[in-house]
């Protein structure tokens, strides 16, 4: 029997279901626990997700059962949830568009974490007032170790980045990907083509690093950071700034500080769950305050 519960959320009421179902055996985080975290972060998470069109990922059996990604807004969405239609060209279910939700406030994101969507994605530009896509105002690096390089090796590779970077005038924002890899984020300000300059960008500094591949290829990783410049992408997004993962614990997509980045010496020197995090904010606000245009 699904058990509901009745809850005010802003000027929103909510029905809340299955609050004890433990969404993270391994860490017994339920999905109580998941609410409360997105509850919690959402001051500091919201502007990093805010009119930008999402992409769930949702665990409704936890991060051990069966997952799915979700763009299209569900049919049983609430009418106060904002959704645009945009074009989705190339989509694999023939699709010509797609009616986006958009998280704006705290009562959608919280009607998501009551869905377990327990990870948010969202691209790198935003929609305008009326739901139109407007150009882009991050540019993206997405580091991807491949085995044995770690984390480690990540940091190294972004702190090359944000040195070339400078050289172009531009900063970088770290974050880990909440799992293995990080991601670089940078504010961009200069219209289209974010795609064509970090691929420049990577392929510039794989041809003096051995150490760094821009190739997709999985062969070429093994031992390599590989920088994934593609997720700049109109059409790709990436999992957002403080959003949960479904892994073994429930961590979370970081911000980092530079010195973090540069003192990194082991895998486990950079893994934060949800409690970490909370604790983070708490101590330094918000690190990716600056992250976009």
């Amino acid at each position: 029997m699904t058990r509901k519960v009745l809850v005010r959320v802003e000027d929103r009421e909510l029905v809340l279901t299955n609050l004890d179902k433990v969404l993270y055996p391994d860490a017994g985080f339920t999905k109580a626990e998941v609410i409360d975290y997105y509850t919690k972060i959402a001051d500091v998470m919201l502007p990093h997700i805010g009119n930008r069109p999402l992409t769930v990922k949702r665990f409704p059996d936890g991060v051990d059962g069966q997952f799915f990604f979700e763009k299209n807004a569900p049919a049983h969405t609430p009418d106060w949830v904002r959704t645009v239609t945009l074009p989705v060209p190339g989509s694999t279910k023939n699709r010509e568009k797609i009616e986006f939700a958009v998280i704006c406030d705290l009562p959608t994101l919280v009607y998501y974490a009551n869905l377990a969507a327990l990870e948010v994605h969202v691209p790198m530009w935003r929609v305008s007032p009326d739901g139109g896509p407007l150009p882009p105002d991050t540019l993206v690096f997405d580091l991807d170790p491949g085995a044995p390089a770690t984390i480690v090796e990540c940091c190294r590779v972004a702190m090359l980045l944000r040195e070339a970077l400078a050289g172009d005038g531009l900063d970088g924002f770290p974050k880990t990907s909440g799992k293995k890899g990080m991601q670089l984020y940078v504010p961009w300000d200069r219209g289209f083509g974010t795609s064509d300059y970090a691929k420049a960008l990577a392929r510039k500094l794989e041809s003096h690093d051995p150490g760094i591949t821009s190739v997709m290829a999985r062969k070429a990783r093994p031992g390599k950071v590989f920088i994934d410049w593609s997720q700049n992408n109109p059409a790709k997004t990436t999992v957002a700034p403080y959003s949960l993962r479904a892994d073994r614990l429930p961590t979370v997509s970081t911000p980092l500080t530079w010195e973090e980045v540069e003192e990194c010496e082991g895998p486990e020197d950079l893994v934060f769950t949800a409690s970490d995090v909370l604790g983070r904010v708490a101590e330094h606000g918000d690190l990716f305050v600056d992250a976009h245009a």
